[in-house]
């Protein structure tokens, strides 16, 4: 028969496990919201938040519904996913007015998809989600606003254990999930501050810390980072012509298509007024030529039409190139990068416009000579 003695010995260990336990998930609720905290960019942020939740929650497929755009309130499942199978005849898109908000905006908890489909409206549509066939649907608020939905496969059974969330396992998720909902709403705000609205381009004064950065690294691992400046050809026209409305149209008909003709790892940027700038990373200045020439032809040959007329629109561009391995490139500064392509897309327009121009050692020659 168990002594007194041996039973508050029992009881302080379990009493000492259960301590040792949460202090654990203290440590790596810590961990989790520094690797949050440190990730600005959101597509990072969300590959970062899959990836802890796949690994706390021991599941095989993750997925997180978020807005694609700064300004809007849908949240799109787009490529935010992993493990999960889709069926291409669904639209994985919830609308900022499709009942699943209000519940989850009011709800601190998480839902199995039976939970979700009993608290919401007869006949609600939940496609998106019955068709991915999670485990687990987890929201992700701030401030009773809804920033994404959270959807986790089935668990990985350890040894011996049931297959099923615990009720310890849904409080950590929710405790993670509050991390990603604060990550997220950071992040959104950061991004907000540093996009230029009607374009949904970066700002200069982004674009400028982006290159500075990268230009860094470059010089570091010796490797290009080119510079292509663009500005629409004879653009007073469109606002004197149409109205301000259509040179608005004109703008984001040339932002979208440069940011479709880059790679994720390039960024591109409003300068202002109708002009805009792209930095190609590790690419040297005849493969930035080959991208500003295809973006050219791509605008020069699209059929747009606004508001029943037929407009053609055309490009100018300068491309310049910062080499760490050539000595007369090796020392330009940020500033004086982007001012060479400038000067490039200045020779492109003198030249007759709708062409694409590589700054060349006289065009560095002169800006040397303007800065003594």
């Amino acid at each position: 028969m168990e002594s007194k003695t041996q039973k508050k010995r029992r009881t302080s260990a379990v009493i000492i496990a259960e301590y040792e336990k949460k202090m654990y998930d203290l440590q790596q609720l810590l961990e989790i919201s520094k690797s949050f905290s440190s990730v600005l960019e959101f597509s990072s942020l969300v590959e970062s938040i899959l990836y802890v939740c796949m690994c706390q929650m021991r599941v095989l497929a993750a997925g997180m519904f978020c807005a694609e755009k700064v300004d809007s309130n849908d949240l799109t499942l787009s490529n935010n996913y992993t493990g999960f199978d889709l069926n291409q005849e669904i639209e994985y898109v919830f609308n900022e007015n499709h009942p699943i908000f209000d519940l989850l905006c009011s709800a601190d908890k998480v839902f199995s998809i039976e939970e979700l489909r009993s608290n919401l409206p007869e006949g609600t549509d939940l496609s998106p989600i019955e068709s991915l066939s999670p485990s687990l649907i987890v929201p992700l608020k701030y401030q009773n606003h809804l920033n994404g939905i959270l959807v986790l496969g089935d668990q990985i059974a350890l040894d011996d254990e049931s297959v099923g969330f615990s009720e310890d396992d849904k409080r950590q998720i929710m405790d993670i999930a509050l991390l990603a909902s604060m990550a997220i709403n950071n992040t959104i705000l950061i991004e907000r501050s540093s996009t230029d609205m009607m374009t949904h381009l970066k700002l200069k004064y982004f674009f400028y810390k982006s290159l500075e950065m990268k230009m860094e690294i470059a010089k570091t691992h010796d490797i290009p980072v080119s510079v292509v400046m663009f500005d629409v050809d004879f653009f007073k026209r469109f606002n004197d012509t149409y109205g301000h409305a259509c040179g608005d149209f004109v703008l984001q008909r040339v932002a979208k298509t440069i940011q479709d003709n880059i790679r994720e790892q390039d960024l591109a940027a409003r300068y202002g007024g109708e002009e805009f700038i792209v930095m190609l990373y590790n690419t040297d200045a005849s493969g930035a030529a080959v991208v500003a020439e295809r973006i050219r032809k791509k605008i020069e040959s699209d059929d747009i039409t606004y508001d029943g007329v037929h407009m053609q629109i055309t490009i100018s561009a300068g491309v310049a190139v910062f080499d760490s391995s050539d000595e007369k490139l090796q020392e330009l500064s940020p500033a004086q990068l982007v001012g060479l392509a400038d000067k490039a897309l200045y020779v492109s327009k003198h030249n007759g416009r709708n062409r694409v121009t590589c700054a060349d050692y006289q065009m560095l020659e002169d800006k040397t000579d303007s800065n003594k």
